[in-house]
């Protein structure tokens, strides 16, 4: 078994590879369920794609119709792995029929501590690392933001333009989007500063150590270093659009930080566990966090998030300062487990890279060919197009929900984001043939085409 493997869990049937429409999107059956969903669920909880999922696996999505959907978007950045991948299935199984929960912070047990290790070898840096376990990732936020605090006895955070961190109060304040993430839903944790992002293609073509100079000037005059706990930034950002900064930005506020006594978090919820092509973003950035939030890919699509970082600031907090009754959950930590070894055996950074090499070269064929594609960035197998209009060069969410509509429909799931809504972000399945990857593509060509 390989990561780009198309079968699914053992003991389960074989999912066809295959983007198989039998009906219109949503089909009869998904249509009665998304009308219970509206009578039954909360109008808060949306969804883009409009299908009732029955399975899953290799590279498809397979709905109550039967309808076969590539999928480009792996639960955001979640399945990494590949959906159900059987080793995935058959330590979560084992772990359910062993215990399903005893809470960490009452009797602890081998699989947190295993995860926890895992993680203190796997993410950036040599230095001695302590981790954390929590259930998502605006909760490994909230409490990488407690433990800086508490570390430095400051309490100033600065956040970034276009940034997202999640939808708990603390971690909307960090949030830079207003729609839908923040609006009405005021007012936001206090001590929360904004600070300007490298973002190449709008930013008239700054350097790195030119954005980060701007970034550092406005902290130090607004916010003040001796007031400063942490910085807290995407290496690249996810929701946000997939803005990858210039060469040296990173850089530059990592020893600022570390001249100031300030704690670097590296918020790598979306791009940690071989999404880019390597383990973690930060290693192709060449910096080293302080503090690293990591959830999504860590455990093959179980609800697990973490914080890991250098040992003196990881035990800055009191004995029952951190913690929570599900943080941990011994069935999360089995599929991690699982999936970090998927990610190691299987060479899944190698992966995500091959996969970059073929979203890469056909967007910005897409690119050359239609002047509203106005950029093409990202890393690995997460990647990212950036639709405008051509002649002022101003955002074009219209579009960009025409062509994501029109994918769906023609049976590929893909997700857009932005702060403007105007990007389609890419984030298939490692487990994905490059067949089924290449058709999607020629898929969102046409769809494009025909907007």
């Amino acid at each position: 078994m390989t990561i780009a493997d198309t079968t699914t869990p053992v003991g389960g049937p074989t999912l066809p590879q295959e983007r198989r429409l039998v009906t219109a999107i949503p089909g009869p059956r998904s249509q009665e369920v998304l009308d219970r969903k509206s009578a039954a669920v909360s109008a808060g909880v949306s969804h883009s794609v409009p299908i009732a999922t029955v399975a899953a696996g290799g590279g498809v999505i397979v709905d109550a119709d039967g309808n076969s959907l590539i999928d480009l978007g792996a639960g955001i950045a979640v399945t990494t792995v590949g959906n159900a991948h059987p080793k995935v299935v058959a330590a979560v199984q084992q772990q359910v029929a062993q215990f399903t929960h005893t809470c960490f912070m009452v009797s602890p047990y081998e699989q947190y501590v295993d995860v926890a290790e895992a993680l203190n070898r796997l993410t950036p840096g040599d230095h001695a690392k302590k981790s954390a376990l929590f259930n998502s990732g605006a909760e490994a936020v909230e409490n990488a933001i407690k433990i800086a605090r508490k570390f430095t006895g400051k309490t100033a955070v600065v956040a970034f333009d276009h940034a997202y961190h999640g939808r708990t109060n603390l971690t909307m304040a960090l949030t830079a989007k207003n729609m839908p993430y923040k609006d009405g839903f005021g007012p936001f944790a206090s001590d929360v500063y904004r600070a300007p992002l490298s973002y190449p293609y709008r930013d008239g073509g700054l350097s790195g150590a030119e954005a980060a100079k701007n970034a550092i000037t406005m902290i130090e005059k607004q916010v003040g270093a001796a007031n400063l706990a942490a910085i807290i930034i995407e290496p690249i950002q996810g929701e946000g659009g997939f803005i990858v900064p210039a060469d040296g930005f990173l850089n530059a506020l990592v020893e600022w930080c570390r001249a100031n006594d300030v704690v670097f978090i590296a918020d790598e919820v979306q791009t940690g566990f071989a999404r880019t092509g390597t383990m973690f973003v930060s290693e192709q950035f060449g910096i080293v966090p302080d503090l690293i939030t990591t959830a999504k890919g860590i455990a093959g699509g179980m609800p697990l998030a973490a914080v890991t970082g250098r040992a003196e600031i990881m035990d800055a907090t009191h004995g029952g300062g951190l913690g929570g009754t599900y943080g941990g959950n011994p069935v999360a930590c089995a599929a991690a487990i699982a999936t970090i070894e998927v990610f190691e055996s299987e060479d899944a950074p190698a992966r995500a890279r091959a996969i970059g090499d073929i979203l890469l070269p056909r967007l910005r064929e897409m690119q050359a060919a239609d002047p509203r594609i106005g950029d093409v960035r990202g890393r690995g197998a997460m990647v990212a197009a950036e639709f405008v209009d051509p002649a002022t060069g101003e955002p074009d969410a219209a579009l960009t929900a025409a062509v994501a509509k029109k994918c769906i429909a023609e049976g590929v799931v893909v997700l857009t984001c932005g702060t403007f809504g105007n990007v389609i972000r890419f984030l298939p399945p490692l487990s994905i043939s490059d067949e089924l990857l290449r058709e999607g593509l020629d898929v969102v060509a046409d769809a494009l085409a025909n907007s």
